[in-house]
């Protein structure tokens, strides 16, 4: 997607909450790796499709400042939860602090490590599970969280087509490049849960199970 055909759409969709608007200009401005954050076309669908699905619990996994969170927990019913693991401690204060500052934010938990071993202590089943974190580990987060998502739940896992590396696995052999494109594969090849790819920044892939 080009730059002008990203602002033709953020252009006709609507328009970013100020809380979330502040929060990715402060992302920019004290954060390495700014790109990292959701951003305002990416927030909008996951706050359309959590408001479609109504999850009652949520999990994310991969909280660098909060901006999927933040847009997913403003949509989620008023008796939800939002569980978020974050394994970078150095964002902790600056996470808190905006999740703090929102209506929602009592009923959303910021959990700092490894989500391979947090994840596997919170109570389940969830209804939403939104998959963000460290690349090399998308199998396994897959085989872990799969087990603790109610039937009729939904996975979305994002950066799926990372920049559209994983077409060409020999060129790009890095792990990232490599893990994402089996993880796409044991996503396609799972007879227990029905997916699509939405080829959107940098590819979600919704995953529902059975």
């Amino acid at each position: 997607m080009t730059e002008e055909q990203e602002e033709y759409l953020l252009d006709h969709i609507s328009p970013e909450p100020d809380h979330l608007r502040r929060l990715n200009r402060d992302t920019h401005i004290h954060c390495l790796y700014s790109r990292m954050c959701s951003g305002h076309l990416q927030g909008n669908i996951l706050a359309m499709l959590v408001g479609m699905i109504k999850p009652r619990r949520i999990l994310e996994m991969g909280t660098f400042t909060g901006y999927s969170a933040l847009a997913m927990a403003g949509a989620m019913p008023d008796d939800a939860e939002l569980h978020t693991v974050e394994i970078d401690d150095q964002l902790q204060d600056f996470i808190r602090q905006r999740f703090d500052s929102r209506p929602e934010g009592s009923r959303m938990h910021l959990h700092i490590g490894d989500a391979l071993e947090i994840v596997p202590t919170l109570p389940a089943p969830f209804d939403l599970i939104f998959i963000d974190a460290d690349k090399r580990k998308y199998p396994e987060y897959y085989r872990m969280v799969l087990p603790l998502l109610r039937p009729g739940g939904y996975i979305f896992a994002d950066n799926t087509l990372w920049d559209w590396k994983i077409l060409d696995t020999e060129k790009n052999h890095d792990a990232q490049t490599l893990a994402i494109a089996r993880f796409n594969d044991m996503v396609a090849n799972d007879p227990d849960v029905t997916t699509v790819i939405l080829p959107i920044r940098d590819g979600i892939t919704i995953i529902q199970k059975k």
